[in-house]
């Protein structure tokens, strides 16, 4: 049970983190039964739109984590870590997000709706960690 005026960096990361393996999971539960119910083209895509959201999500995670670092330096004395390679790889991200998504449309005769089931994963997973931290802090 945290309350909000102690709650961390090192708690907004372990979040993500539980989102991301939250994700990990209903993947490897949605994957296989995407492939049972409409087709081998449609799972790809299903995995395609969570690898996507995962990959942004993991990529929020680094670039908030350096935001935070950043800020906490310009209070002390410290030394802060350039921003340049954790925004380049972003940008990267974001980038390769779009040729997947490009090639996957594409080239796989696929249900859209499991891409877009895919990509909403991400805000799902962050949502049920949303709500859990609503419930720690309620009880």
């Amino acid at each position: 049970m945290l309350p909000i005026e102690g709650f961390t960096d090192e708690d907004s990361q372990r979040v993500i983190l539980r989102a991301l393996r939250l994700l990990a999971v209903v993947t490897a539960i949605g994957v296989p039964v995407v492939w049972w119910k409409m087709s081998w083209q449609s799972a790809v895509l299903l995995l395609v739109g969570a690898g996507i959201s995962a990959a942004g999500l993991w990529k929020w995670l680094r670039l908030m984590s350096l935001v935070m670092a950043k800020m906490d330096t310009a209070e002390g004395d410290g030394k802060a870590r350039p921003m340049g390679r954790v925004l380049a790889g972003f940008f990267l991200t974001l980038g390769l997000s779009l040729a997947a998504l490009y090639v996957s449309l594409k080239y796989l005769d696929g249900s859209v709706y499991a891409l877009a089931a895919g990509l909403a994963m991400g805000v799902f997973a962050l949502t049920i960690e949303g709500l859990r931290l609503v419930k720690a802090w309620t009880v």
